[in-house]
């Protein structure tokens, strides 16, 4: 999938910050099916930090997380649970690297596995950034609703610059519900009307 590779000056800064790196672009592994690694921008983050969906009672997992920046991010923020989940070796050593020097490490784990295997136990809080291919989110989100019916709660899953055919699959499933979108346009110079995070919810009438 190809799509404007995004840097803004302040990715570095929250980097160094935060004593990692997790800057640049992975297409080494990227096929039909799973999709480059380009970490979220800072700022997109920052933005659903402060919309409230996620908090430090929360268990997020990021879907291809590469050099992990959305859980060390989140769980240097708002102090919850992260787990990120990469198919590539590559990613996941770059990530575990990472949390060698991260302070709150005890918060972060990764496993190099494939999404649609990867186990759902007690995770409510679902991050993409559009990591593979429409077929596996299908698979992907059988297996977050079957968590779910088996362990009812809260869910909700965040979408960063959505695909057309992700959008569709979302709102042609029937247990998920739109609940809301953060608007992150502004934060580029290009106008790009997916420049926006849209959150669904699990939820059956």
């Amino acid at each position: 999938m190809k799509y404007p590779l995004r840097l803004k000056k302040s990715d570095k800064k929250w980097d160094r910050q935060l004593h990692i790196n997790t800057m640049g672009l992975y297409d080494k592994q990227e096929d039909d099916d799973h999709f480059r690694y380009e970490p979220t921008p800072y700022e997109v983050l920052a933005r659903l930090k402060r919309s409230g969906y996620i908090s430090s009672h929360s268990r997020v997992l990021d879907y291809g997380c590469g050099k992990g920046r959305v859980c060390f991010f989140l769980s240097d923020q708002v102090r919850c649970q992260t787990k990120g989940v990469d198919f590539s070796q590559e990613m996941i050593e770059a990530a575990e690297a990472n949390k060698l020097h991260f302070d709150k490490k005890e918060y972060v784990r990764f496993a190099c596995e494939y999404a649609e295997k990867t186990e759902i136990t007690d995770e409510d809080a679902f991050f993409f950034f559009n990591p593979f291919s429409y077929d596996i989110l299908k698979s992907v989100l059988a297996r977050i609703i079957a968590s779910w019916y088996a362990h009812p709660r809260d869910v909700k899953l965040f979408f960063y610059y959505p695909s057309p055919a992700y959008l569709v699959t979302l709102f042609t499933t029937g247990e998920m519900r739109f609940v809301d979108e953060i608007d992150c346009q502004d934060l580029f110079a290009q106008s790009d009307d997916r420049e926006r995070v849209v959150i669904f919810e699990i939820g059956v009438e």
